[in-house]
């Protein structure tokens, strides 16, 4: 039986060296640490849905800039799609809605938080363009 696609978008929100992560409050991914965003509603645009769901989570307008990498990865129930865009922020704080709790990570502190296995690979990568 093939597994039931979820296409998502994650934006890495970078401020200089740092980059933000945040801590699933809910869900069966629960405490995980992972890139925000969400997933695309019909007729959108990856940069739309990137836009609209930081918005909605995290009451921050932000910027979308280019894809860092399209992460294609299988969890036990579904298949994930997952578009990563750098991303900056243009106005407003950071708010967490959704979230347990975030953090500023630099290169050096990256793999300090236990990342959801989708957004491993994507750790790694981030810290070679860092």
């Amino acid at each position: 039986m093939a597994l039931k696609k979820v296409e998502v978008v994650a934006a890495v929100i970078r401020d200089k060296d740092k980059i933000f992560a945040t801590q699933r409050g809910y869900g069966e991914f629960k405490d995980g640490w992972e890139f925000p965003g969400g997933k695309m509603e019909p007729g959108e645009t990856p940069q739309q849905a990137l836009v609209r769901e930081i918005k909605e989570e995290l009451d921050t307008e932000i910027e979308v800039q280019e894809l860092i990498d399209t992460v294609e990865y299988d969890y036990p129930t579904f298949h994930l799609t997952m578009h990563c865009f750098w991303a900056r922020i243009k106005a407003g704080n950071l708010i967490l809605k959704e979230h347990e709790a975030a953090k500023w990570l630099t290169k050096d502190t990256l793999n300090t938080v236990d990342w959801l296995p989708a957004d491993e690979g994507l750790v790694e990568k981030i810290k070679l363009l860092l």
